[in-house]
């Protein structure tokens, strides 16, 4: 069992990141020996490119911030770019992949209708996320259902690759989606995800916000008039999104979290729901900045995450440049 994450430094991580991402970490059998987590830097420039110095900070942030969370204890962290057989096995992919299935990518379709311009890493990243995948004969990728379509795209290339040379050489990796996690909304609009990249910032708790921005921005959260706390997706998605938090957060089930509810007001559910994310996030917060000031464990933890994808990406592209008959 091999388990690969990849997460784009591409902002400040979210309250979504964390339930819907970093607490799987506990979660699918991860641990040191058998998982990486890969900082997908090179997927970082595939719309609007950071400048330079803004991806080195986006970086260092987001490496501490797993340090902080202790996920650096559980799973090999590294950067994607410190590790050039994801870039090799890319292209080697490319000559596998069909238009057709790129074109039927929802993320592409959702951008490009968005944008009269688009870059052609918009359209291909896709195959650079299956490089990652495939290079470390992984066999399960922690996904959002989102992502699922991606996993699916990756395991149709690894299976025409495998039929064309006639081997096994890439595993067929299989997608967990924790069906028990639920995909955290926007604070103002529940029929979105949760996102970093929304220009409402009271659409999202970051994991940096202190506890009266959490509340006040809890406090502006879209519920509803009917005045009951219920968990109830289609009629009160705002209500459900803030139960979903509350459960993620104290982990404890939802017939738990309603029991905890039962004839209490709004009000009452977001200062309970603010309370339960600041007792979370404020000791994390103290070791994310005692980290920025110190980096030495941020290299620390980089070297001995290259030192082990190294080891497992140089094997794999060798066997697949002696497969295709390369000198």
């Amino acid at each position: 069992m091999r388990i690969f994450t990849g997460l784009k430094p591409t902002g400040e991580l979210t309250l979504g990141n964390y339930i819907g991402s970093i607490l799987n970490f506990d979660q699918n059998g991860i641990t040191k020996d058998n998982s990486l987590l890969c900082i997908a830097d090179l997927h970082a420039i595939t719309v609007n490119p950071p400048e330079n110095t803004e991806l080195k900070r986006l970086v260092r942030e987001q490496l501490a911030m797993y340090i902080a969370l202790n996920i650096h204890n559980k799973t090999n962290i590294y950067l994607q770019s410190h590790i050039p057989a994801h870039s090799q096995l890319a292209w080697i992919l490319t000559c596998f992949s069909k238009n057709g299935e790129l074109d039927r990518m929802t993320q592409y379709k959702d951008k490009k209708d968005q944008s009269s311009s688009t870059s052609t890493g918009l359209y291909t990243y896709p195959i650079l996320m299956a490089a990652d995948i495939l290079l470390y004969d992984t066999t399960h990728v922690p996904v959002g259902i989102d992502q699922k379509q991606h996993v699916e795209f990756c395991r149709n290339v690894a299976d025409r690759f495998n039929s064309y040379y006639n081997c096994d050489l890439f595993t067929i990796p299989e997608p967990i989606i924790d069906q028990n996690t639920k995909k955290i909304y926007s604070l103002t609009d529940p029929s979105k995800k949760m996102s970093k990249s929304s220009t409402t910032p009271k659409s999202h708790i970051l994991l940096t916000d202190s506890r009266s921005v959490v509340l006040k921005k809890m406090k502006s959260a879209v519920t509803d008039s009917l005045g009951i706390i219920n968990y109830d997706v289609e009629n009160q998605p705002g209500v459900s999104n803030l139960l979903s938090i509350y459960m993620a957060m104290k982990n404890i089930s939802m017939n738990e979290t309603l029991n905890h509810f039962d004839q209490q007001s709004y009000g009452f559910l977001k200062t309970e729901v603010a309370a339960s994310i600041s007792d979370v996030l404020e000791p994390v917060q103290k070791r994310y900045y005692e980290i920025l000031e110190d980096e030495t464990i941020i290299n620390e933890v980089l070297t001995s995450g290259a030192k082990f994808a190294s080891k497992i990406a140089s094997k794999k592209i060798d066997d697949v440049y002696s497969i295709i008959g390369y000198l």
